[in-house]
Formats: structure tokens, sequence, C-alpha cells
């Protein structure tokens, strides 16, 4: 038998796949871990929460697109996401994005919950825009409801 040559028997024994799924998971399990934490961050909240604000009337729920929803996603993507991004690498110095996007990929079918609908907006334009239009109608609910309290007196 060759020196280099592992014999077949323990290589039946070696489960290599298996500590690379671990290994997967694990930054996996991080990555989000990271997440959950920077998005419940008053800072995250806030710069959030200004967007939101800034854009909410430009959109319609209807099923046209209008061009404006381009640049407010790609503002969104470079003003929320790179955030996430930035804090991320703070935290994860090894943080790769690329891997973490292909985590993602492989994981979609099996991830559920509001991180995950959040990260979605990212990606999907759909789901970007459905985040809109549900804080479109909270916002017009809300003021709706304000105006049930608001009397106009007239003066003579």
């Amino acid at each position: 038998m060759n020196s280099f040559e592992v014999p077949s028997s323990t290589i039946d024994d070696l489960d290599i796949s298996h500590s690379f799924e671990d290994n997967d998971e694990r930054y996996f399990s991080e990555v989000v871990g990271h997440i959950e934490e920077i998005i419940m961050n008053e800072n995250f909240q806030s710069i959030q929460q200004d967007f939101m604000e800034k854009h909410w009337t430009q959109f319609e729920d209807d099923e046209e697109n209008r061009l404006i929803y381009t640049d407010i996603f790609k503002e969104y993507q470079n003003t929320v996401e790179k955030y996430i991004e930035k804090s991320l690498l703070e935290k994860m110095p090894h943080f790769d994005p690329n891997k973490f996007d292909e985590e993602l990929s492989n994981r979609k079918f099996e991830l559920e919950g509001e991180i995950f609908e959040m990260l979605s907006t990212f990606s999907n334009f759909i789901s970007f825009k459905n985040m809109f239009i549900d804080y479109k109608k909270m916002k017009e609910e809300k003021l709706a409801e304000l105006s049930f309290h608001i009397s106009v007196l007239k003066y003579n």
C-alpha cells in the first residue's frame, strides 16, 4: 500500500460532508444571529423607519409598477442593506456576503419568519413593494383613526 493511501474501511468511517454541513450550518446561524441583533438595534430601526416615511406615499396597491419604484428599491439596497452588511463585517470580519447569499438560496424553502421576510426585501422587488404597501395601509389606517378625534369648530 502506498503511504498516501487510506484504507477503504477508514474512508467509509469518515463523514467529511457532515463536518462541512456543520460548518455551513454554524456560519449561517452565526450570521442570522447577528442580523437579528442588528435589526433590533435602535439605529437600524431608525434608518428603516426614516426610509419608509420618506417614500411610503409613492406606492400604490395596484399591479402597475411605476418607474420611481426602481429608484427607491436601489436606494433601499444602498441604504438599508449596506448598513446591515457593514454592521455584519464589524461583528464578523470573516463575513462573506456571497457565501451568505448562497446559503439563503439553498435554504429558501425552509426559511420563515420576520427576519427572512425582511431579508427578501433586498433581493425580491415584489417583497419590497409589498412591504411598502403594508406600511402605507398601516399609515392610512392610523390617519383615518385620528380623523375621528378631530373636531372642526366654526367661529362666527
